[in-house]
């Protein structure tokens, strides 16, 4: 259905019940992904969710806002992209123009204003590098 509304949809992604997605067609979703329900994927501008991501339940990714210091308040957005392998936790808010890093882990509840490099453990409000992930 996604593909209908001009989402780019990778091979075995899942979108669960319940995501909302505001402009599908801002929507790039690579192979493996998964979107838990609950999440809303505010898509006035590009998002795009890398290989073997996920995003769990009630995290907010938000690519719009709002020039404040303008007295229009005139709504511009910034891309949002979630690197390959990535975790964004439960609950977390992803801020317009942030990159999340291959590998990262988001965690929950965390408030992300600030790009987040590769491989690293990340949370807080705001959020913050705290470790290194590494697999075993």
């Amino acid at each position: 259905m996604l593909k209908c509304f001009g989402a780019k949809v990778g091979k075995g992604v899942h979108v669960y019940p319940g995501v909302k997605i505001w402009a599908p067609w801002n929507l790039i979703l690579d192979d493996e992904c998964g979107i838990a329900s609950g999440v809303e994927l505010y898509s006035q501008g590009l998002i795009t969710v890398g290989k073997r991501a996920v995003i769990s339940q009630g995290s907010y990714i938000c690519t719009g806002t709002h020039d404040y210091n303008d007295k229009g308040f005139p709504l511009y957005t910034l891309p949002i992209t979630i690197g390959d392998n990535a975790w964004v936790a439960a609950g977390a808010f992803v801020h317009p123009g942030v990159t999340i890093g291959n590998g990262c882990v988001i965690g929950a509840r965390s408030v992300v204003t600030k790009d987040m490099p590769d491989w690293m453990v990340c949370a807080g409000f705001p959020c913050k590098v705290l470790k290194e992930r590494v697999l075993q």
